[in-house]
């Protein structure tokens, strides 16, 4: 498993739905990135002038909303994750 580093976070992916409202399904190519996810993995905080890690606010197990250009994508045995820093999500859910 990734372990993140100073203030990253490690997301998986949740799947948005592949239809519309109207009942029209998307093909793959026609998805958007998510931009929802549980959290999988937090580092240990930002590290400040005065040696000190500020705490993160997200934990383990959080649904997040995060920026649609914010993270990097990488894939583990067929699973793709999303590395962001704290600072690209907005919210959580």
């Amino acid at each position: 498993m990734l372990k993140p580093l100073s203030d990253h976070v490690v997301v998986k992916p949740l799947e948005e739905e592949s239809k519309t409202k109207a009942g029209i399904v998307l093909p793959d190519s026609a998805k958007e990135k998510p931009q929802k996810g549980e959290v999988v993995a937090v580092g240990s905080g930002k590290l400040l002038e005065n040696g000190s890690r500020a705490a993160m606010e997200i934990k383990v197990g959080d649904k997040v909303l995060f920026s649609k250009y914010g993270p990097n994508e990488v894939k583990i045995d067929d699973q793709t994750y999303y590395i962001l820093t704290e600072s690209d999500i907005y919210a959580i859910i």
